[in-house]
């Protein structure tokens, strides 16, 4: 199938677990309203630690989504992801079992998948020996079970995938999942990126690394981007999972359109395994793909919804490529980050951002970037500082630059059902 004879892809269901709330709708409600979901720590001591903050999922209870026994067996991610997925199947009105097994796909994607499993393992043994290891500890760690738990959840059998690209796992898999519909593959695919890493040895190693911030006094301050106080992220985790759809199944059984893929692409930089190329070459190349497979040019879009992870480096390479794709348009498109409320989410940020462009589109309002008090002379563009903003919005660009040199970008739409 050429290009010119692709299907098109449409959004018709969202699911989200995040910082602000267990649901959509609820997560939709805070970003427009400015509120933080960033707090103390409270999933281990962190006293010892110069970071007491990140952004925790509040009020999960595993036993409202799954058997007990089964929850007992599953990592944070994979329980995350499938309840997600269970949010975004209703929305779409699909029902479980999924009607069409064979023709449904899963692309659910992580950056470290279920680590508190595999290092609670180690130290059982460490401490108690081998009897203590038990027989799910390895297999729940591993990276493609969400992916596995949520087709299992559904009885979806088609292709089944797992991207691992760290922050810009969601946005890839949504992309990937895109592909498989364009491609006649699935006519269904849940895709999306889950993360369950407020563990004490990921936040001592981003310590290490000194990206993340120390305001623990104010945590719900500590996430800056694009401001010039801004002295790191925050982590956090959560899942996003959307189903995408092809046009004609959508439309074949009447269901709600949120919004079109157009486009998605993603590139590496090549560089260095965690500082982004510093003149913004891989960021700009993967805009300018996504922007060309969706057949859009710079000035047709309103509204960006940036990587913004409130890092002095990324923030402003972030602003430097958009400049250097856009133009003078840059100065007139929206851009407004929505881990100054999320946090950081790593492998679920993409997925959870494209539902929040989404949600951007359908309602015609821009959610603000909060703690946005000082400007940046380096970062000089229209961040929607800390108020929500009406505006028609019909063409989104998401951005996830991430570890490892890892680009993503997505380019979402109004749904047109005479184009």
């Amino acid at each position: 199938m050429n290009r010119l004879q692709r299907h098109r892809v449409v959004v018709t269901g969202l699911g989200a677990i995040t910082p602000l709330a267990l649901n959509v709708k609820e997560m939709w409600a805070g970003l427009l309203a400015g509120r933080s979901g960033v707090a103390l720590i409270t999933q281990f001591d962190a006293s010892g630690l110069p970071c007491r903050i990140a952004a925790e999922v509040k009020g999960f209870n595993p036993r409202d989504y799954i058997h007990f026994k089964e929850a007992r067996r599953m990592s944070r991610v994979s329980l995350l992801a499938v309840a997600a997925a269970q949010e975004a199947v209703s929305d779409a009105g699909l029902s479980i079992p999924v009607p069409e097994p064979d023709r449904t796909g899963v692309l659910i994607g992580t950056g470290m998948g279920g680590f508190e499993r595999s290092d609670g393992a180690m130290q059982a043994y460490r401490t108690r020996g081998l009897r203590a290891i038990g027989p799910f500890d390895l297999i729940s760690s591993v990276p493609n079970m969400p992916a596995f738990h949520v087709g299992r959840e559904i009885q979806a059998k088609g292709p089944l995938s797992t991207v691992v690209a760290a922050c810009a796992t969601g946005t890839q898999s949504i992309g990937e999942g895109a592909e498989w519909i364009r491609h006649g593959r699935a006519d269904v695919v849940v895709a999306g990126g889950a993360e369950g890493l407020v563990h004490i040895g990921t936040i001592a190693g981003f310590i290490a690394m000194r990206g993340l911030s120390l305001r623990n006094d104010e945590p719900e301050k500590a996430s800056r981007p694009f401001e010039a106080g801004r002295d790191g992220f925050v982590a956090g985790e959560g899942a996003g999972v959307v189903i995408l759809e092809r046009l004609e199944h959508a439309l074949a059984r009447g269901a709600h359109i949120h919004a079109e893929v157009l486009g998605h692409a993603s590139s590496a930089d090549a560089f260095h395994p965690a500082a982004p190329d510093p003149n913004g070459a891989g960021a700009v190349r993967a805009m300018r793909w996504a922007l060309e497979d969706a057949g859009v040019s710079v000035e047709e879009v309103d509204y960006i919804n940036p990587h913004g992870s409130s890092t002095p480096l990324n923030d402003k390479t972030e602003t430097m490529a958009i400049k250097s794709l856009f133009g003078e348009h840059a100065y007139r498109v929206a851009i407004s980050s929505s881990k100054s409320m999320l946090g950081h989410l790593m492998g679920a940020a993409g997925a959870v951002e494209a539902i929040v462009s989404i949600l951007t589109l359908e309602h015609d309002i821009i959610h603000p970037t909060i703690n946005y008090d000082t400007p940046d002379p380096e970062c000089d563009l229209d961040y929607v500082p800390n108020v929500a903003r009406k505006a028609e919005v019909n063409v989104v660009l998401s951005n996830s630059f991430g570890l490892g040199g890892q680009n993503a970008c997505v380019v979402l739409a109004k749904f047109d059902a005479n184009t």
